[in-house]
């Protein structure tokens, strides 16, 4: 006569509890440490002077990349340059159109235009 094995019982889990509290209290150690302020890069901070068309829109002092953006941007917004349905596209005018070389550019491919008319 043959006997049939019964399949063995899994291992019982851990109540989840234990585990939510240990997470709870590594996130209140986190919290309590205090937090260091962030050192800008000093590659982005760095002037840098903009070629005759990009000074035309921002200005031709020279100036950190990060306040490049900042005015392309503060000249986009005033010329209400942002595309409507999609609002990660600008719409070139006269000015942009010298920089971009396009009617419309997406804002992440603006960001390289920038840069190769910084020096």
């Amino acid at each position: 006569m043959a006997t049939k094995k019964k399949p063995a019982k899994k291992a019982a889990k851990k109540p989840a509890k234990k585990v939510a509290a240990k997470k709870a209290a590594k996130k209140v150690a986190k919290k309590a440490a205090p937090k260091k302020k962030r050192a800008p890069n000093p590659a982005f901070m760095k002037p840098m002077t903009p070629s005759a068309v990009l000074a035309s829109i921002v200005g031709n002092s020279p100036m950190p990349r990060t306040e490049v953006v900042k005015r392309m941007w503060v000249y986009i917004k005033k010329n209400k340059l942002q595309d409507a349905v999609n609002k990660r596209m600008i719409n070139a005018d006269e000015k942009l159109k010298a920089l971009f070389n396009k009617a419309q550019v997406s804002m992440f491919d603006m960001t390289k235009i920038i840069n190769k008319h910084l020096k």
